[in-house]
């Protein structure tokens, strides 16, 4: 018996008919050949289904191989009768049987039985003859008279000994194969799996598994589907320790559950969005006779207030007997420990502090002030010594208990807030909470005219010069010019940001380029900003009315404060200008996608857009967050908030020793427009308790926009607060808030949809992109300096955290997040799209069914087009407010693109600019970079050759082609007029929607003819 055997590898179907009434059908192929038969596993619910099974006939009779036939016959299996139908069938004869190594996957058509059979589809077989010895035939071959069995019955059918054959039997077959690797490398077919029936499958996973089939085709596809998911971030969802919780404090209102507060049984205070904590405030005003206690009568007198193990300590004064302090100690009433309240008198010296005398409280008498009560009137006492007597010396205090709505608690000094190495009132400044306003920003707009009777230094030749426009740390250049006599124009606009008060002055020179790298100064005008004028729009004329002649100074004799000088001296050249501060544009302080104030400059023009209501935010506390520090042999943190809104920031007080503070303080704003955003953040304080570094470090920040706020509901949510680190996206913990936007017009804020975003004069005159960057990279800076100078101050990088300074930098990852967000916007299209097509391919006989009719109904009745739509889209509304998100939208890693992110991407999106890597590693950037911008490359120049196609329609640049096109062009416009529109449109929809049998599988006429047309590629070099 020869060793030539037959391989068929049934590989897939495609577009099946569908017979279980379902619209899908249960699908699997018995193979006849030689008085042999076998069958695959069944496939439920796909019209196209994957099955990669290999199977081997003996050949009985080499010469008669010509006049035999190789049946496959695809059937879907009925399972409420355990039956079949037929589906369709291949037969190859023998004369079209080829060796392995010339096979190949073919997609055959599906044939009918009979007249009356309903076939579709095509199945893809790969048929060939080996003689490997080590092959042998499928085993057990199905007879004919065997009853239908599902793939699961069957593998339940099988012995052990026979599925121990089929693996062995299969694991030679991979081997085999794996000698034919680059035949094989572009032919593999991978199941995805059918996500209509995935959890049926996964629900009966014997009946769609492949009993017996372990060779690598099967192993490599699986991964395939997870994958896929994994890297596409359009979803919302992420991990759970990821998402916001929504939680229900007791707050000073009452307690918020699901989004309204319910009152408490006490009046509710004006700081209801926090938890109300209670304090002890002691207010030591002044002393006034206080004993010497030094030889020489001096007395360097301070005060120390005691609680339990708490002590703040007072400034002390030099030689002096009446001090006046007037500094406000608070003591959080959780952590008090001691039944009595101390403030001690004390003389500062050099080895010890000396006791001059104290007074004592009982902290059961102490009066309770509830505002808005007056605040409490401070009284004399007298100062008991060491011996008990009261003769010498009277201290003014008031101690009261209160909340943190006493106006005395910004600038208290706080236990929980105070570090044990500095415990005095005036060291805590830099621990305080404070509120912080921008200055107001304009831009300055220099238009540099021309210049006149310019002298250089040589008379030989005209000069090359520009000017050179600086304010600040900001400088600016026009372009070079050759003017061929002594006179120069430009017609430059520079554009600068400054900030009120005024305080640079506007410093011009012209420059002559004599040589490369080496420029000399013509002369200079210095024009202070208070006397530039002010102006709300852009004429067309002030360039020509507004311009001024400003006389330049040699540099050498050039002084800011010179008012007179020599008229011998005085220079003849001239610049032209004309100088404006522009009040009618919004200068970006922060990214654009983060505004939080959108009116403009100049404050006459905010009567045109009213307040529509007031933002509350009440910081209460946070948890979790990662130590910073180490103090006394311990990792701790001493953090503080910042919140941005519009012009106001404010910076809450820093608690000292706490991975979980608790800050409850409240803040208000008032709210311009709703499509802004509040940003808060979180910093680790740097400069107080011993703290080494220079910098405060950022923990994480939280951004609500307005807009998504209900009116009238308190949000109370835990925001974690998620960063991306070189390492990867981390949790650095979760900050407590509670926010509520109150609308005061409801009329007003329905109108601000209607009105452009930004002020006219972005839409008037704007501002290129570059522009844009480069100016608010400025204003980020001088908001910075500004802020820096207060006391205390708000840092550097603590505003340019909050302002996202560096948003404009690449980032692959950023870049691939935005991809995929602009995938997710086109997928309802897409998904329309693939909908029409299922439509129109007659998946679904019903849907289609209806399609056509309600299609007949809409070019019957056009006017009822409009109308369905708009009613659709309301229903769809409709239906979607039932779902709609119960709170504000956060940080999602999914859309960020940060759960799935290469560590070299991380190393790249966090380097320095310019870079501080190794070329080696620059270069292997570089290159990847240079991939992608191939493949976009490839994309646009595609894109660019269909719209290249579409101009030479009618160009004659293919005289055969634009031919024909008129030739069809007259033909259809007779069409038109001579047959109604509605007959028309009536034809072509359904032409679009008929059915498969009368569709083709090659490309329409119009297609083809589209394609041949040229395009300008064949010019490209």
């Amino acid at each position: 018996m020869s060793n030539l055997r037959l391989g068929v590898e049934v590989v897939s179907a495609h577009s099946l008919m569908p017979k279980d009434g379902q619209g899908s059908a249960n699908a699997f192929v018995e193979l006849q050949f030689d008085g042999q038969k076998f069958r695959t596993t069944t496939k439920e619910k796909d019209l196209n289904p994957v099955w990669n099974e290999s199977f081997y006939f003996n050949i009985s009779d080499l010469d008669n191989l010509s006049n035999l036939h190789l049946e496959a016959s695809v059937y879907n299996h009925l399972k409420t009768t355990n039956s079949k139908s037929f589906l369709g069938k291949v037969r190859l004869t023998g004369t079209s049987f080829v060796p392995y190594a010339d096979a190949a996957v073919l997609h055959y058509p599906l044939e009918k039985r009979g007249i009356f059979s309903r076939v579709k589809g095509e199945l893809g077989l790969k048929v060939f003859l080996t003689n490997d010895p080590s092959i042998r035939s499928s085993s057990p071959p199905l007879s004919t008279e065997s009853s239908v069995l599902s793939g699961s019955q069957a593998a339940q059918t099988q012995g052990p000994v026979e599925q121990v054959q089929n693996i062995v039997q299969n694991i030679v077959q991979a081997a085999f194969s794996n000698d034919k690797d680059k035949a094989e490398a572009r032919r593999t077919f991978h199941h995805l799996p059918n996500t209509a029936v995935s959890q049926q499958q996964h629900s009966s996973a014997p009946v769609s598994q492949e009993p017996g089939r372990f060779g690598v085709d099967q192993m490599r596809a699986e991964p395939q589907g997870p994958r896929v998911m994994r890297m596409f971030s359009g979803s919302g969802s992420q991990p759970i320790d990821y998402q916001l919780k929504e939680t229900s404090p007791i707050l000073g209102g009452g307690q918020v559950v699901g989004g309204r507060v319910i009152r408490a049984d006490k009046p509710a205070s004006t700081y209801d969005l926090v938890e109300r904590m209670h304090y002890l405030f002691v207010r030591v005003v002044k002393a006034r006779d206080l004993p010497t206690m030094d030889v020489t009568g001096s007395l360097d007198p301070f005060v120390e207030v005691r609680v339990g193990n708490y002590k703040g300590i007072t400034k002390h004064f030099v030689k002096t007997k009446n001090p006046e302090w007037n500094e406000v100690f608070a003591f959080a009433g959780d952590r008090i420990q001691s039944s009595f309240l101390e403030v001690v008198v004390k003389d500062k010296d050099m080895l010890k502090d000396d006791l001059v005398g104290f007074v004592r409280f009982d902290l059961s008498d102490v009066p309770t002030r509830v505002p808005p009560d007056s605040p409490l009137a401070p009284e004399w006492y007298r100062i008991e010594n060491r011996k008990g007597e009261r003769k010498f010396g009277e201290l003014m205090l008031a101690v009261w208990y209160g909340t943190q709505a006493d106006e005395a608690f910004p600038d208290a000094w706080h236990s929980d807030a105070a570090s044990h190495d500095d415990s005095s009132a005036a060291g805590s400044s830099h621990i305080r909470s404070k509120v912080y306003h921008s200055p107001r920003l304009w831009y300055l707009r220099v238009s540099v005219i021309g210049a006149q009777d310019l002298v250089v230094s040589e008379k030989t030749r005209f000069p090359d010069v520009y000017v050179k426009v600086q304010v600040g740390n900001q400088i600016l250049k026009t372009r070079p010019t050759q003017a061929r006599s002594l006179n120069a124009v430009w017609n430059e606009d520079l554009i600068f940001v400054v900030a009120e008060p005024f305080e640079d002055h506007l410093i011009m020179s012209v420059e002559d380029r004599v040589g490369p790298n080496k420029d000399e100064t013509i002369g200079r005008a210095t024009i202070s900003l208070n006397a530039i004028e002010k102006r709300a729009e852009v004429r067309h004329d002030d360039r020509i009315d507004r311009s001024r002649w400003f006389h330049l100074e040699k540099a050498s004799v050039l002084d800011v404060d010179q008012t007179k000088k020599d008229k011998k001296d005085k220079f003849a050249s001239r610049l032209c200008l004309c100088l404006f501060l522009e009040g009618g544009y919004h200068v970006h302080d922060e990214s654009t996608h983060y505004s939080s104030d959108l009116r403009p400059s100049l404050k006459q023009l905010w009567s045109r857009t009213p307040s529509i209501g007031v933002l509350e935010l009440g910081i209460l506390n946070a948890d979790g967050l990662p130590p910073v520090k180490s103090r006394d042999q311990k990792l701790t943190s001493d953090t503080y908030c910042v919140a941005k809104y519009g012009q106001k920031w404010v910076r809450t007080r820093t608690i000292m020793n706490s991975l979980s503070p608790k800050y409850n303080e409240q803040y208000t704003w008032e709210v311009y427009d709703p499509a802004t955003v509040i940003t808060i953040g979180v910093f680790d304080n740097s400069q107080v308790g011993g703290s080494s570094g220079n910098r405060d470090t950022k923990i994480g920040k939280v951004r609500i926009r307005i807009s998504t706020l209900e009116t009238g509901r308190v949000y109370t949510h835990s925001y974690p607060l998620l960063v991306v680190q070189p390492s990867g996206v981390k949790k650095m913990g979760e900050l407590h808030l509670a926010i509520r936007f109150s609308c005061t017009s409801l009329l007003n804020t329905m109108l601000i949809y209607s009105r452009p975003l930004l002020p006219k004069m972005h839409y008037i005159r704007p501002f290129s992109i570059m522009q844009q960057d480069m100016l608010r990279h400025q204003a980020v800076n001088i908001v910075a300096a500004r802020l820096s100078r207060s006391e205390p101050p708000l840092r550097k990088e603590v505003v340019e955290y909050m302002s996202d300074i560096d948003s404009h930098l690449w980032s692959m990852r950023r870049s691939k997040a935005n991809f995929f967000r602009l995938m997710s916007v086109f997928s309802g299209l897409i998904a329309v799209g693939k909908w029409f097509g299922e439509v129109c391919l007659w998946k679904n006989p019903i849907t289609t069914g209806l399609v056509h009719v309600l299609f007949v109904m809409l070019v019957c009745f056009p006017e009822l087009i409009l109308p369905t739509v708009f009613l659709y889209m309301f229903l769809i509304g409709l239906w979607n407010y039932r779902y709609r998100a119960r709170y504000p939208p956060h940080m999602n890693t999914k859309i960020s693109y940060a759960d799935n992110v290469h560590p070299d991407e991380l190393d790249e999106e966090f380097d320095t600019f310019p870079t501080s890597r190794s070329s080696e590693l620059v270069r292997m950037r570089y290159d990847r970079l240079r991939s992608v911008a191939g493949r976009i490359q490839t994309v646009v120049g595609d894109i660019a050759s269909q719209g290249e196609r579409l101009q030479h329609l009618l160009s004659w640049r293919d005289p055969r082609a634009t031919a024909i096109f008129l030739v069809f062009c007259l033909i259809v416009a007779l069409v038109l007029y001579i047959t109604p529109f509605p007959v028309l449109a009536l034809i072509t929809g359904l032409f679009l929607m008929r059915h498969p049998r009368f569709r083709g599988r090659l490309p329409s006429a119009p297609i083809n003819f589209f394609r041949r047309l040229p395009a300008k590629t064949d010019s490209m070099l």
